[in-house]
């Protein structure tokens, strides 16, 4: 819940500032708490949860970028980059490849992986473990290459 609240504190901030890039960012991070909260499942909004829908948002937003760039569509890419920029914000920093090999090696060592017939088991847990700080692909990268 304490996204939820940030969201709102930085929305009043931006109405004040009459900042419409970072509002129009804001209500659509508010927007997709709120479709979070009320999809039926009964669950709250733990910050796991709030990670996830903030890495979601983000990966559209870079998908769309890549689009707009590839279709010639300067004005809107521009857009989804100032987006990208505000998402980014909410989200704890990346790990660097150093620190995410180490953690990666940690984890194998912890497992006694030693194959790729391993790998499951390992992305399973190191998924789990750096969420929000490293995204599926470059986990996965890094398993694959670790367990080679």
């Amino acid at each position: 819940m304490a996204l939820e609240q940030t969201i709102n504190d930085h929305i009043k901030d931006a109405m004040r500032a009459k900042d419409k890039d970072a509002l129009r960012a804001l209500r659509e991070i508010k927007s997709a708490i709120l479709l979070a909260k009320t999809d039926g499942s009964g669950k709250d909004l733990d910050e796991g949860s709030e990670m996830k829908l903030l890495e979601k948002l983000l990966k559209q937003h870079q998908d769309s970028f890549e689009i707009y760039q590839k279709n010639n569509r300067p004005e809107q890419a521009a857009q989804e980059e100032k987006d990208i920029a505000i998402i980014k914000k909410y989200l704890p920093e990346a790990m660097s490849p150093e620190d995410l090999a180490a953690a990666v090696k940690a984890i194998i060592e912890d497992t006694g992986a030693e194959s790729m017939k391993d790998m499951g088991k390992v992305m399973g847990i190191a998924s789990k473990k750096l969420a929000g700080k490293a995204d599926g692909k470059s986990i996965s990268a890094c398993v694959r290459n670790l367990l080679n």
